[in-house]
């Protein structure tokens, strides 16, 4: 053709490139094809009109649903669709391997897509080369599902949005991958950098802050909801030349920019910069397309339980009070750990009140249920509890003030679902003498670890939950923290977290207790620890969140050779006491189980069950000859294997017992028997109201001489 004559049809110049041209339209379900398609087609070389089931036994069956969804992908994006096409004959061989280019466009009044294309053959990529990354096959296909399915399953697992970024940047797609990633938000009329990989720190100052009327392709695709694709740098420079400088610095030579499509709202755009040329063909795009809503929906997620945890916690920790000033001769820790997943603010509390007498009170609880309620109530009731215990109440009339408070809150609720109770455990202590008068309602009992790292539960008398009757009352216990001791309460959460009971979650909280080397502050730290195990709520993976329900912990130690630390040299002096009350006798129990506690360390295991059987005939005594109530005493002195073992039970009887020789068939009278068999020594002493009777056990020889 020379210079100045008409430039020749658009079918002579396609037919000198071995080029064919057809059209679909799927309204009639006809492809209309010319004679050079028709060829490649494997078809005589004439125009004809095919059915679609026509066109479809020429090709591929796994590249016709290619071609399906690349067309729906380029409609929504407003983009030329690209796809590689094998074409088989009459037997199921491929003859050749084809791409065809397409503009596809959708009619929405005959719902229907209408495309016009091109049809060329090319040679097969070989592996390796960028081109063959573009070719469709069933194996890149397989893997791009692969890639999907476990990115999709990461996303899902994050649960925070730092997660989400952690998870987007070690994804690598299958043939190509992106070496920086960067992740905007929108707030008011500005970009946002929520953040980025394959940056040095500093880098996104540019971007931080940006309008979203700037000539940039994350703001156009924020305004437009559209992606951006950009294959090589001069696309870029050419489309946006003032923001061009920003992009060069980094060298890359490909970009992709995503919108961030929540519930038709677009929160942000994605950046995928790569750093060899991308062509983004419609399988690379698809790829990044998918990735870009799973993202969007993993950060949406994300966002929403942050806000959520914030709100939980804000709600919660705004409740709970400070320790306040330091305690002569005391120290205090506490922990509160709110429950995880959702908005699930719970009712645990725990307060420190100054008393008008010069001691001090501390009051830990939990109100029934995990919801906003749970919440507002439990701060109802600290507060009142607080203000009972300023006007100067005894333990057990504060508690008795705060159930009668709460029972005529909830009283008042319409749906009876809203009635609620709470355990409480009330402790006023006196610094100077470490005596701790106890209140509980139905509250988990305190613990004790002494100087040596001895644990032992202090069964304390109690009451119904607060809130269940107005007019219950709840008995006082009187105990003393000796120096060097701590003393344990809690919240049921510390103890059944991860699937215990109150026994086997006492035993795991006893080993902590027990093995524990530093101060106190680091031993309530140990004790969560040993609750949550690994931190899973803050790692993905299969690992499960064991914070099933709120925990609160107390801790307070009386300042002696140990606080909370490593155990010393076995105390001269260990003891401990317990009431049986006549209408109890379920308490012998108790009391057989805390004198076990008590000589865990002894060194005859004989003796230990020896000392169990005595105290057993002794309670046992006072229960079925007096009226009276049991005082339990008892006591461990001495140092190293030179110890002496000391029960007393005391009573309110005025009569004396005596030895008796019983027949073979009586039913009573050998306790006395047992203790002058098993006993080092005893005796029965008179009181000015009552007796009490005694024995001893020692460790060694030595201990006797003592």
């Amino acid at each position: 053709m020379r210079t100045g004559e008409p430039l020749p049809a658009v079918g002579q110049v396609l037919a000198a490139l071995a080029t064919g041209l057809w059209q679909w339209d799927t309204d009639t379900s006809q492809v209309t094809v010319d004679a050079e398609a028709a060829r490649l087609l494997g078809l005589p070389p004439e125009p004809v009109t095919l059915t679609e089931a026509q066109v479809r036994s020429r090709l591929h069956p796994v590249d016709w649903n290619e071609i399906v969804s690349v067309v729906g992908l380029a409609t929504a994006e407003g983009t030329l669709a690209e796809v590689r096409v094998r074409i088989m004959d009459e037997r199921g061989r491929v003859i050749r391997l084809t791409r065809s280019r397409m503009r596809p466009s959708f009619d929405p009044e005959r719902r229907a897509y209408e495309l016009i294309g091109t049809l060329q053959e090319v040679t097969e990529p070989s592996p390796g080369t960028p081109a063959g990354r573009n070719a469709v096959t069933g194996d890149w296909r397989r893997s791009r599902e692969a890639f999907l399915l476990d990115a999709g399953r990461a996303l899902a697992e994050a649960r925070s949005t730092e997660e989400v970024l952690r998870v987007a940047a070690g994804l690598a797609m299958p043939g190509f991958s992106p070496d920086g990633l960067a992740v905007f938000g929108v707030q008011g009329d500005r970009l946002t950098i929520i953040g980025h990989h394959g940056h040095q720190p500093g880098d996104e100052s540019p971007f931080t802050h940006m309008a979203l009327d700037t000539d940039y392709p994350a703001a156009e695709v924020v305004r437009t909801g559209r992606a951006v694709y950009l294959s090589s740098p001069q696309q870029y420079k050419e489309r946006y030349p003032l923001t061009w400088p920003l992009a060069e610095q980094f060298g890359r030579r490909s970009w992709a920019f995503l919108p961030l499509t929540v519930a038709g709202r677009t929160m942000g755009a994605w950046m995928a910069g790569f750093a060899y040329p991308v062509r983004f063909t419609p399988d690379e795009r698809s790829v990044l397309t998918t990735v870009a809503r799973m993202l969007a929906q993993a950060l949406s997620r994300a966002g929403a339980a942050e806000t959520q945890r914030e709100l939980t916690d804000g709600l919660q920790r705004s409740m709970l009070p400070t320790l306040g000033p330091e305690i002569p001769g005391m120290r205090v820790a506490a922990r509160y750990v709110p429950t995880g997943g959702g908005l699930q603010v719970g009712g645990d509390w725990y307060d420190m009140i100054p008393l008008p007498s010069g001691r001090f009170a501390l009051a830990i609880g939990d109100v029934q249920g995990h919801d906003v309620r749970a919440a507002g109530l439990m701060g109802q009731l600290r507060i009142a509890l607080r203000a009972y215990a300023s006007e100067g109440h005894r333990p057990d009339a504060v508690l008795s003030r705060a159930s009668r408070f709460l029972h005529g809150m909830c009283s008042s609720a319409d749906d009876p679902g809203e009635l609620r109770f709470a355990t409480c455990l009330y402790v006023e202590a006196d610094p100077l003498s470490g005596v701790l008068e106890i209140a509980r309602a139905g509250h988990p009992d305190p613990a004790i670890r002494m100087s040596d790292g001895t644990v032992l539960t202090r069964p304390t008398a109690g009451g119904l939950p607060l809130g269940i009757d107005p007019d219950a009352d709840y008995p006082t216990t009187r105990l003393v923290l000796e120096p060097g001791e701590t003393m344990l309460i809690c919240t049921d959460g510390l103890i059944e977290t991860g699937g215990h009971d109150l026994e086997t979650g006492w035993k795991r909280i006893r080993a902590t207790l027990e093995q524990h080397t530093g101060d106190l502050e680091e031993l309530a730290d140990a004790l969560v620890q040993a609750v949550h195990g690994p931190s899973s709520h803050h790692t993905p993976g299969p690992l499960a969140d064991r914070r099933e329900d709120d925990i609160a912990v107390l801790l307070l130690c009386r300042q002696g050779e140990t606080c909370g630390g490593p155990a010393t040299a076995r105390p001269t002096v260990r003891r401990t006491m317990l009431t049986v009350a006549q209408a109890e006798p379920e308490r012998i129990a108790v009391a057989r189980r805390l004198l076990r506690e008590l000589l865990h360390d002894w060194a005859s295991a004989d003796q230990v069950d020896s000392a169990v059987l005595l105290l057993s005939e002794m309670l046992t005594n006072v229960l079925v000859h007096t009226d009276t109530d049991a005082l339990l005493v008892a006591e461990v002195t001495g140092e190293d294997d030179n110890r002496r073992m000391r029960v007393e039970v005391t009573d309110a009887g005025d009569d004396l017992p005596h030895k008796r020789r019983p027949g073979e068939l009586a039913s009573s009278g050998r306790g006395l028997m047992l203790i002058e068999l098993l006993a080092h020594a005893w005796g029965v002493d008179p009181r000015g109201e009552g007796k009490s009777i005694w024995f001893e056990l020692y460790e060694s020889e030595g201990a006797e001489a003592a």
